[in-house]
C-alpha cells in the first residue's frame, strides 16, 4: 500500500499545483481572449508588437513576469524578453508537473491497474528473451506517451492558440468548464461511465494481435481506449487547466507529463518483472481512488464558477460561500475516507488501513484549517483559488488594518461601487481610475502605486492575501502611497461619450477593463498581472515595474526605494 500512499498524496497536491510558477495576465477587449508573446518597445518593431500585444475582441491573458520598464528602450526589451520567457517556462513546467500527478493517479484506477500484470506477463511471454521483453515494453511506453501528446497537440491545432487563450476568462466556457469538471466528478461517483463506442475499442484491440510495430502501437491505443471511462476525466480536466493558463502548447505538455507518468510503470515493471509482487491486490481500494478524485474534481469546479461570478458581477459565490462549500466538500471526502458515507460500487470498508487513515487525517486536517476563513482569516496556503477577500462579508482580520470605514470623500471616486466592495481588500482605500488618482497623488503629495490586477487573477490574490496583509507592507501602501486599482478583465461597458479608438490597438475600447488594458499595454509594453508601477505625480515612473513578489521583506523594500525615489526627485 505504500505506493498508494504516495499517489494519494501527489493528489492532494494537485490543487497547489495548478497556478506552479504562473503569473497571470489579461488584457480586455471586445471579448474575453487570452494571448501570449514577449513584449516590444522599438518603434521599428510595432508591427510585431500590435500582433502581439494588440488588444482584441475580447479579454486577452497571458503568462507573463515582473517587467522591467526602464528608460532606455534596449534595455526594457531585453529584460522583458528574458523575464517572460522565464515565466513561461515556469508555467509550462507547472503544467507537465501537474500532468505527472494526473498520469499517476490515472495508473492506480481501476482501468488501468489490474492491466499491468497481464501486459507485463505477454511481453515476457511472447519476447522469448528478456532483452526483447525490455525492448517491447520501451516501445509500448514510446506509443503510450506519441498518443496523448497527440491528443493534446490535436487540441491545439483543432482549435488554435487564440481559442485556447480565450478559454481562460471567457464566462461561457467558464461556466461549460463547471459543468464538465461536475460531470466528471458524477461519473466518478459511479453515476455513470464515460466510454467509447465499443465497436471502435473492438476494431482497435482487434489490430493489436498483429506482430511488431503496428501491433505494439494498437494495443497502447487500446489501453487508451479501454481505460477512457477511468482516465477520460482526467484527461479532460488536465486539458482545461492547460488551456486555462493561455499557454499555446500547454496541452501538449500536459500529455507529455501524463503519458510519462502513464508509461513508466508498463516498461518498469517489464524491466524488473519481480517488482510486481510488491504491487497491492486490486479491490475496492482502487474505487476509493475514483471517489476521491470525483471529490477534488467538484472542488476544482468551483473555481470555475467562481471566476464568471466575480467577472460578471454575479455575487453567487462570496469568499464565504465558497469556503463553506469546499468545507462540505472535503468534510465528505474525509467521512468517505473513514468509511462513514460510501458509493454505489464500493466494497464494504472492514476496518482502516493505515495509508487510508492518514490520508484522512490530512484530509480533516484541511477541513479545520479552512474554518477560520469563514471570519475573515486570510488562508494564505489556497489563497490563489479563493474569491478575493473583498467579497467576504463578516471579516475579524480587518482589525489588523484598523478601521475600514469609508468616508463619503471616499464612496464619490469614480467606480468605487463597481470595485471596492467585491475587488479591493479590506483595509485598503485606493481609487479606480488612473488620472483619478494620479491628481490625487499631487494633491496630497505622494507618489502613486498603480496595481494592474484582475478579478480572476490568481496571482494577485496570492499577493492581497499573502504580502499585504503584512502590518509593515498595509502600513506603506496605505500611509505612503496613492493607490490606484486598474483592473483589465473587468466587464462594466463605460458611457457612450467614455468609449473611443484605440490609439494602440485599433480597438474599440468601450468597457472599463478594455480601457484599463489598453492602458498598460500602450504605456508599459505589458500584458500581465500583477503589476505594480510606483510613479510621480506626473506619471512618470520612479522604478522599474515590478510583479508577483512573495517575499514580504522584498516587497516591502521595493515599496521603500519607490518613496525614496519620490523623495529625491
Amino acid at each position: 500500500m505504500k505506493y498508494v500512499t504516495f499517489v494519494q498524496i501527489l493528489i492532494f497536491s494537485f490543487f497547489h499545483l495548478s497556478s506552479f510558477g504562473q503569473q497571470d495576465s489579461l488584457i480586455s477587449s471586445e471579448d474575453i481572449v487570452f494571448s501570449e508573446g514577449t513584449t516590444s518597445s522599438d518603434s521599428t518593431s510595432q508591427t510585431a508588437a500590435d500582433s502581439l500585444l494588440a488588444v482584441p475582441d475580447d479579454l486577452v491573458f497571458a503568462d507573463g513576469a515582473t517587467d522591467s520598464v526602464a528608460q532606455d528602450s534596449l534595455a526594457k526589451d531585453q529584460t522583458k524578453t528574458g523575464t517572460t520567457d522565464t515565466a513561461q517556462d515556469r508555467s509550462l513546467w507547472g503544467i507537465f508537473i501537474t500532468g505527472l500527478i494526473g498520469g499517476f493517479a490515472a495508473f492506480i484506477m481501476p482501468c488501468i491497474f489490474p492491466m499491468v500484470p497481464l501486459t507485463v506477463s505477454f511481453f515476457t511471454k511472447r519476447s522469448g528473451s528478456r532483452a526483447r521483453a525490455i525492448s517491447q515494453a520501451l516501445l509500448y511506453g514510446l506509443f503510450i506517451i506519441i498518443i496523448y501528446v497527440a491528443l493534446g497537440m490535436l487540441i491545439t491545432i483543432t482549435f488554435g492558440s487564440d481559442a485556447l487563450n480565450a478559454l481562460s476568462t471567457n464566462g461561457v466556457f467558464n461556466f461549460i468548464f463547471f459543468l464538465v469538471l461536475v460531470l466528471f466528478a458524477a461519473s466518478f461517483f459511479g453515476a455513470f461511465e464515460l466510454t467509447l463506442p465499443s465497436s471502435f475499442v473492438n476494431r482497435i484491440d482487434a489490430k493489436s494481435d498483429q506482430g511488431g510495430l503496428i501491433g505494439l502501437f494498437f494495443m497502447a491505443f487500446s489501453l487508451a481506449l479501454v481505460s477512457f471511462s477511468c482516465t477520460g476525466p482526467i484527461i479532460g480536466t488536465l486539458l482545461v487547466d492547460a488551456a486555462s493558463k493561455g499557454e499555446r502548447m500547454g496541452p501538449a505538455i500536459g500529455m507529455l507529463g501524463f503519458s510519462i507518468a502513464l508509461a513508466i510503470p508498463f516498461v518498469l515493471f517489464a524491466v524488473f518483472p519481480s517488482m510486481l509482487k510488491s504491487l497491492p491486490k486490486s479491490g475496492g481500494w482502487l474505487n476509493s481512488v475514483k471517489v476521491v478524485l470525483g471529490f477534488l474534481e467538484l472542488a476544482l469546479a468551483l473555481k470555475f464558477l467562481s471566476n464568471v461570478d466575480l467577472a460578471y458581477h454575479w455575487d453567487w459565490l462570496d469568499r464565504e460561500v465558497f469556503l463553506a462549500l469546499w468545507i462540505v466538500i472535503f468534510g465528505l471526502m474525509g467521512l468517505y475516507l473513514i468509511g462513514k458515507i460510501s458509493f454505489a460500487h464500493d466494497s464494504p470498508l472492514a476496518y482502516l488501513s493505515v495509508p487510508r487513515t492518514i490520508f484522512a487525517i490530512v484530509v480533516f486536517a484541511f477541513v479545520v484549517y479552512m474554518v477560520p476563513g469563514m471570519w475573515g482569516a486570510p488562508l494564505k496556503s489556497i489563497s490563489a483559488f479563493l474569491p478575493p477577500s473583498a467579497t467576504q462579508d463578516f471579516d475579524l482580520s480587518v482589525a489588523n488594518f484598523g478601521t475600514t470605514a469609508s468616508t463619503k470623500a471616499s464612496k464619490t471616486k469614480k467606480y468605487y461601487d463597481i470595485f471596492h466592495k467585491r475587488g479591493t481588500p479590506k483595509g485598503f482605500e485606493p481609487y479606480y481610475e488612473y488620472e483619478e488618482g494620479l491628481a490625487a497623488a499631487k494633491e496630497q503629495g505622494k507618489p502613486a502605486l498603480i496595481d494592474f490586477t484582475g478579478w480572476n487573477c490568481v496571482n494577485c490574490r496570492k499577493m492581497e492575501a499573502n504580502v499585504w496583509t503584512d502590518p509593515q507592507v498595509a502600513s506603506l501602501l496605505k500611509n505612503e502611497f496613492v493607490m490606484i486599482e486598474l483592473f483589465v478583465d473587468d466587464r462594466t461597458a463605460l458611457q457612450p461619450e467614455e468609449q473611443y479608438v484605440s490609439s494602440y490597438s485599433g480597438k474599440k475600447i468601450n468597457s472599463i477593463g478594455k480601457k484599463n488594458s489598453d492602458f498598460q499595454a500602450a504605456t508599459f509594453n505589458s500584458n500581465s498581472q500583477p503589476q505594480y508601477v510606483i510613479v510621480d505625480t506626473e506619471g512618470n515612473v520612479l522604478l522599474p515595474p515590478s510583479g508577483a513578489n512573495y517575499d514580504v521583506e522584498s516587497y516591502a523594500n521595493y515599496l521603500k526605494q519607490g518613496i525614496e525615489s519620490f523623495k529625491k526627485k
